[in-house]
């Protein structure tokens, strides 16, 4: 019988869905906002690597601080970041300032894996869990399912009828989700603070590092880029392009489809961990992958929407299972001292390769509209196959629940 989840996973669960909330929404008023202000395509771009970038930067910043200064303030002061940042867009500032606020890594256009706080969030999840992905199943499914409703709240509010100064207006919606991630965050107990804080009874007196586990980690890292290089060529962005140029498809049929998506993506990463525990953490995440790839490049052959869409929702059913079990591998093959700056190494690779994909995107499409699906499907198979080969030749890998079966239901890690 499953456990019931703490009281600081619960928090950190709705911090993780109340910023899903946010950024669904605000997502979809960020394009409308530049598209009113006549922001042109290559300096909407370059704003949205900016974002990715800051993402990035601002999770090595956590990973090297935030033991350091303590999670639990960290995690406040990226709630607080958000509610400013909101604040300061709302404002309808010069272009050079949405620049800067997207520099700081507090705004994402991603409901799951959306920047700073995720890797916080994670690190601190491990304390309860950190072999099985059980937290992190649902976890990831409160941000796709509460981004989703933030996405469909913005199609409500008709943002489309309104002036660019309404569009600004609508990030007001980031200070109550700030506002209320601070308490999230006031309401978390010591055991989520590193094991080397817990001891000192503060925070840990040196700047937290990698250290047994580094080669593992940055191999892992790498490989990480590699996935996330295959993903950025097929953005949700991409995709909308892609349906519409081929098939002709309304916008109003997109966001029906992509609500559609985000909603399987939720039940999807609630399956995972059942199979993790069944299976293990790497089969796992290959097995249902692979065929997600697979699926993708064949959507280049879809004669019609309705193929086209079906065989999107069949990929979604597999395509979001390795991120729970991706996040509790990186915890389970840590130790416990090492685990923030492992999510942040991790992360920042991902968020790293992700302003690039989408201009090779672009490029691959001269060739054919349908191009980039079918080299993404062929960068992001080979990144399953490097894993499950990595993963059978490290001698660390042969841990219960990362390449075979899970204890059912593994103690709390320390």
């Amino acid at each position: 019988m499953a456990r019931a989840l703490s009281r600081d996973t619960r928090l950190l669960v709705s911090g993780q869905a109340v910023r899903g909330l946010g950024y669904g929404f605000t997502s979809v008023v960020l394009g409308a906002t530049l598209a009113q202000r006549g922001v042109g395509a290559v300096t909407a771009g370059i704003l949205l690597a900016a974002l990715i970038a800051g993402s990035a930067l601002a999770s090595l910043v956590v990973g090297a601080y935030a033991d350091r200064f303590g999670r639990r303030r960290s995690y406040a002061l990226l709630f607080l970041g958000v509610a400013g940042a909101g604040a300061v867009v709302a404002l309808d500032p010069p272009l050079w300032v949405l620049f800067a606020v997207a520099l700081t890594g507090t705004l994402s256009t991603d409901v799951v894996d959306n920047g700073p706080a995720s890797t916080l969030e994670q690190v601190m999840l491990a304390t309860e869990d950190a072999g099985t992905g059980r937290v992190y199943g649902r976890y990831n499914a409160a941000g796709a399912a509460f981004g989703a409703l933030g996405s469909l709240g913005a199609a409500f509010a008709g943002i489309s009828a309104h002036g660019g100064a309404a569009h600004v207006g609508l990030f007001l919606v980031l200070v109550p989700v700030g506002l209320v991630g601070v308490v999230c965050a006031w309401g978390l107990t010591s055991s989520v603070e590193s094991p080397v804080a817990r001891r000192r009874g503060g925070g840990a007196t040196t700047r937290a590092t990698l250290g047994p586990s580094r080669t593992v980690v940055r191999r892992l890292a790498a490989l990480f880029a590699l996935d996330a290089a295959g993903g950025g060529l097929v953005t949700t962005g991409f995709l909308s392009y892609y349906m519409v140029e081929r098939y002709g498809v309304s916008l109003a049929s997109l966001g029906w489809l992509f609500f559609l998506v985000s909603m399987m993506q939720s039940g999807s990463v609630l399956v995972a961990p059942v199979l993790a525990r069944r299976f293990g953490l790497v089969p796992t995440m290959v097995w249902t992958h692979l065929p997600s790839n697979l699926v993708m490049a064949s959507m280049v052959f879809a004669p019609n929407f309705a193929v086209a869409a079906a065989l999107l929702l069949v990929r979604t059913t597999m395509s979001q299972m390795d991120t729970p079990t991706r996040q509790a591998l990186i915890m389970t093959i840590t130790t416990p001292a090492e685990r923030t700056p492992a999510a942040a190494v991790t992360n920042a690779a991902r968020y790293s390769v992700r302003p690039v994909a989408p201009l090779v995107a672009g490029a691959l499409q001269t060739i054919g509209l349908g191009v980039p699906l079918l080299v993404a499907g062929v960068v992001k198979g080979s990144y399953d196959l490097a894993l499950w080969r990595w993963a059978r030749r490290v001698s660390a890998m042969s841990a219960p629940g990362v390449l075979g079966r899970a204890v059912p239901d593994d103690p709390p890690t320390s």
